[in-house]
Protein backbone atom coordinates (compact mmCIF):
# COMPACT_ATOMS: atom_id res chain seq x y z
CA UNK A 1 0.00 0.00 0.00
CA UNK A 2 1.34 3.37 -0.82
CA UNK A 3 1.67 6.28 1.67
CA UNK A 4 0.21 9.51 0.90
CA UNK A 5 4.16 11.17 0.39
CA UNK A 6 4.50 8.93 -2.49
CA UNK A 7 0.87 8.44 -3.93
CA UNK A 8 0.55 10.15 -7.42
CA UNK A 9 -2.73 11.53 -7.24
CA UNK A 10 -2.23 12.72 -3.74
CA UNK A 11 0.40 14.55 -5.13
CA UNK A 12 -1.56 15.68 -8.51
CA UNK A 13 -4.41 16.81 -6.22
CA UNK A 14 -1.93 19.28 -4.39
CA UNK A 15 -0.08 20.62 -6.94
CA UNK A 16 -3.84 21.29 -8.84
CA UNK A 17 -4.56 22.79 -5.12
CA UNK A 18 -1.22 24.90 -4.28
CA UNK A 19 -2.13 26.13 -7.88
CA UNK A 20 -5.12 27.26 -7.65
CA UNK A 21 -4.48 28.85 -4.90
CA UNK A 22 -1.18 30.67 -6.35
CA UNK A 23 -3.45 32.15 -8.61
CA UNK A 24 -5.12 34.73 -5.25
CA UNK A 25 -1.88 34.81 -3.28
CA UNK A 26 -2.92 32.63 -1.22
CA UNK A 27 -5.46 34.59 0.31
CA UNK A 28 -7.60 32.52 2.06
CA UNK A 29 -11.19 35.44 1.61
CA UNK A 30 -9.95 35.22 -2.21
CA UNK A 31 -10.02 31.80 -2.83
CA UNK A 32 -13.44 31.73 -1.05
CA UNK A 33 -15.14 34.85 -2.93
CA UNK A 34 -13.70 32.76 -6.06
CA UNK A 35 -15.10 29.22 -5.40
CA UNK A 36 -18.63 31.34 -4.43
CA UNK A 37 -18.80 32.64 -8.15
CA UNK A 38 -18.03 29.96 -9.34
CA UNK A 39 -20.93 28.25 -7.72
CA UNK A 40 -23.61 31.25 -8.73
CA UNK A 41 -22.50 31.26 -12.29
CA UNK A 42 -22.70 27.19 -12.60
CA UNK A 43 -26.49 26.90 -12.49
CA UNK A 44 -26.59 24.63 -9.90
CA UNK A 45 -28.40 24.57 -6.81
CA UNK A 46 -26.43 24.53 -3.68
CA UNK A 47 -28.06 23.79 -0.34
CA UNK A 48 -26.81 25.95 2.60
CA UNK A 49 -27.60 25.00 6.03
CA UNK A 50 -28.57 27.35 8.80
CA UNK A 51 -25.48 27.95 11.26
CA UNK A 52 -25.76 26.11 14.07
CA UNK A 53 -25.55 27.53 17.53
CA UNK A 54 -22.11 26.81 19.29
CA UNK A 55 -22.59 24.52 22.15
CA UNK A 56 -21.30 25.77 25.16
CA UNK A 57 -18.11 24.62 26.96
CA UNK A 58 -17.35 23.85 30.21
CA UNK A 59 -14.34 23.32 32.21
CA UNK A 60 -13.31 20.05 33.32
CA UNK A 61 -11.36 21.87 36.28
CA UNK A 62 -13.40 22.99 39.47
CA UNK A 63 -12.94 26.30 40.97
CA UNK A 64 -12.98 26.03 44.45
Amino acid sequence: MKTTTSDPIVAEVRAVRDKHAAQFSYDIKEIFKHIRAQQQTSGRKYVRYPARPVAATTSATSTK
